[in-house]
């Protein structure tokens, strides 16, 4: 069964998030005791025009057997296809395929329905199929790649709303998921809103060090920052403490 509902973020902490790189994300978790966030083997599969973020809606994947994935248990009631039904407008799919790469867990008629119903990405640890198809949808993928076989060739749908591993990270229904160029970030709810506040000032803290890199400053007591460097870019900037 579904997990109880998870809490549901300010859409401005959701906003602020998605100008943080994953690069950035990863530091304020490690400064906050969380070294396993970033999900292996989940790549774009296209070009990014911007960070994806949002909340996690889970699914889960288990090995094929033959008796029971078959074609007509697709059309069956639980299947993935009532799945991205009950997925919520602004979330992020994110499936547990096992890291699967023989059978795609995800194809471009789905895709097309979360576009639909407002979902905002999708995650998977293993592969997609239809890989033409699932790019002209528009809707962002990262995966471990794309495959011809169907779903039932190797996976089989068990549930979604329950707490998962996708490529060795927990994932939690509400957690909020950020994806750029870099990959796929995990931001444990509870700490979505000050991850939030310190990742935007850490960035602008590091544009700031790449301006001075650029008029030849060199990076001892630069960065890191001495107490001189955070004196001068406090300064510059009203979030200068937040780095």
């Amino acid at each position: 069964m579904p997990e109880p509902a998870p809490p549901q973020l300010a859409p401005a902490i959701l906003d602020a998030l998605a100008g943080v790189s994953t690069a950035t994300l990863t530091m304020q978790l490690l400064k906050r005791g969380i070294r396993n966030a970033y999900i292996r083997g989940a790549r774009p599969l296209a070009p990014m025009a911007s960070r994806v973020v949002g909340q996690a809606e889970t699914w889960r994947f288990v090995p094929m057997r033959e008796d029971v994935s078959t074609v007509a248990s697709l059309g069956l009631p639980g299947n993935s296809r009532d799945a991205v039904e009950a997925a919520p407008d602004g979330c992020v799919v994110v499936i547990d395929a096992r890291g699967c790469a023989d059978a795609g867990a995800l194809g471009d008629i789905l895709a097309a329905r979360m576009v639909a119903r407002g979902v905002r990405g999708a995650v998977t640890d293993g592969a997609v199929r239809d890989g033409a198809g699932l790019a002209a949808t528009g809707l962002p993928v990262f995966a471990a790649g794309s495959v011809a076989p169907p779903t039932i060739a190797a996976i089989h749908f068990a549930d979604r709303g329950l707490v998962i591993g996708c490529g060795g990270v927990m994932i939690r229904p509400g957690d909020v998921i950020v994806g750029d160029g870099d990959g796929v970030v995990v931001v444990p709810v509870e700490m979505a809103a000050s991850v939030a506040e310190d990742g935007v000032g850490q960035d602008a803290f590091e544009a700031f060090v790449v301006a001075e890199v650029g008029r030849g400053r060199a990076l001892p007591g630069l960065y890191p920052p001495d107490a001189e460097t955070r004196a001068a870019f406090a300064a510059r900037s009203p979030d200068g403490a937040k780095t």
